[in-house]
């Protein structure tokens, strides 16, 4: 078990990634509160996710941004080496050939700092996400 020492919650994994306090209500705080060098990155993905869903609305769901429309079409958080794009199970099976150079997992695909932001993938799995109604 690890404890917070700032916000002294206890969690089972080491160093576990979390808000200490009050959970973000916009998007816009929740890319704020997070390290400067991950900003301009969830700024980019945020834009890319904006342009293919935009009659999506933007909300905190799960304390992470989501893209909502009737129902949450993906989700993405920052984390310490990479954004967690979270477009469901269905979705990473969908474009499991263009996801081979990401890790994935059940529902996530990670998308490290260290590389650039895949804007026409994620543009592809959001849409894909929004015409099929797999979602998260």
């Amino acid at each position: 078990m690890w404890t917070c020492p700032k916000c002294g919650r206890t969690f089972k994994r080491q160093e576990q990634s979390h808000y200490c306090g009050k959970a973000p209500e916009m998007v816009s705080d929740y890319i704020a509160a997070q390290p400067k060098q991950v900003q301009e990155y969830l700024n980019e993905i945020r834009k890319a996710l904006s342009a293919a869903l935009p009659e999506a609305e933007e909300r905190i769901s799960w304390s992470m941004p989501t893209f909502w429309k009737k129902h949450n079409i993906i989700q993405f958080a920052g984390f310490k080496h990479h954004v967690g794009l979270y477009p469901g199970p269905e979705a990473v099976r969908e474009f499991s050939e263009r996801l081979k150079e990401y890790k994935t997992s059940k529902g996530a695909i990670q998308l490290p700092y260290d590389m650039p932001v895949p804007v026409e993938l994620i543009t592809d799995i959001a849409r894909w996400c929004d015409r099929t109604g797999n979602h998260p």
